[in-house]
């Protein structure tokens, strides 16, 4: 059996949008794990996560203040199905994440990102696995907002989907 994982990050609420798109508050309502990679911006959307998601693991980015930073954590570790998973808000410059990542990170399998709001998936010269979903609320410059999903089962990450929020 497979566990679900969905992927964000940036959602920078009520500032970028006022509420989550309706598909991705569909997909924390299935998943098994939710995992969020800072800059929430609002409390409140936390505890909404917190109610729905099955299992949540989140951070705070550069835009948490306040309760947002009491109640959670700069970096995040969780084992998901034998794999190794780390969530952190800001990895720097994208000239050599992978060696800074792999570096700093020599314990995981998966490092979940964010800050950027451009989607990334890459794998380190160690084998470490770099994912940033993007955002769903705000998408900068790239063509639209996203969020990812992914299965983990028996030690194996597989069906990684980054998925383009419909306006």
């Amino acid at each position: 059996m497979a566990t679900s994982v969905v992927l964000m990050a940036d959602t920078h609420l009520p500032k970028r949008a006022r509420e989550l798109p309706g598909e991705l508050w569909d997909a924390i309502d299935t998943a098994d794990v939710v995992v969020h990679a800072g800059d929430w911006v609002d409390e409140r959307l936390l505890d909404d996560c917190e109610r729905r998601a099955r299992s949540l693991v989140g951070v705070w980015g550069n835009n948490d203040h306040g309760a947002l930073r009491d109640r959670l954590p700069e970096v995040a570790r969780v084992e998901i199905e034998g794999v190794a998973f780390g969530v952190v808000h800001e990895t720097g410059s994208a000239k050599g994440r992978e060696a800074r990542c792999s570096a700093r990170f020599p314990d995981l399998d998966v490092l979940v990102f964010g800050h950027s709001h451009i989607p990334w998936d890459t794998r380190t010269s160690t084998g470490l696995r770099l994912l940033n979903p993007g955002s769903p609320t705000d998408r900068r410059r790239q063509p639209s907002c996203t969020y990812m999903t992914l299965r983990v089962s028996a030690g194996d990450v597989t069906d990684v989907v980054l998925h383009a929020v419909a306006r």
